[in-house]
């Protein structure tokens, strides 16, 4: 179950996961530690992710909602997270719910960040197309052989 959460975890970072939310309830120092340094990791993400896929002035508003549903994501993925570290006491069942949560709302954000992307893939130039193709699977693959970049 743990080394699920860790390839889960590591595949949210993609999305913008574990992003510290504005409104979130106070949390261990070390988890909002963990949490501020992913919502830093998340722009950094989308930073490189702007670079490496040459973006265009054309497609800054298509962009901007790509960057922006992996920001909410990353948001509700964050409070998900604190929430399960707060959760040390948890019975096997509630656990069970718990990571079920996570995976719906991993889910769930997916489909959102798709929607969001599909238009500013369809915007690219055919070596837009390539580079995107490419980013993403090798990233995705990172995730597949347990989230080491």
């Amino acid at each position: 179950m743990k080394k699920a959460l860790v390839i889960l975890a590591s595949t949210f970072a993609m999305s913008g996961a574990f992003a510290q939310a504005a409104s979130a309830p106070a949390v261990a120092p070390a988890a909002a530690s963990a949490a501020a340094g992913h919502e830093a990791r998340v722009e950094e993400r989308i930073a490189t992710l702007h670079s490496q896929l040459k973006i265009t002035p054309a497609q800054e508003t298509q962009w901007q909602q790509f960057a922006d549903a992996m920001r909410q994501n990353g948001e509700t993925m964050g409070n998900l997270y604190r929430q399960r570290m707060a959760g040390k006491n948890l019975s096997a069942l509630d656990d069970m719910k718990q990571y079920t949560q996570i995976a719906q709302a991993h889910a769930d954000g997916m489909s959102k960040l798709v929607a969001a992307f599909e238009p500013l893939y369809n915007s690219f130039s055919p070596e837009q197309k390539k580079l995107a193709d490419t980013t993403f699977r090798e990233h995705g693959g990172k995730h597949e052989r347990g989230g080491k970049e």
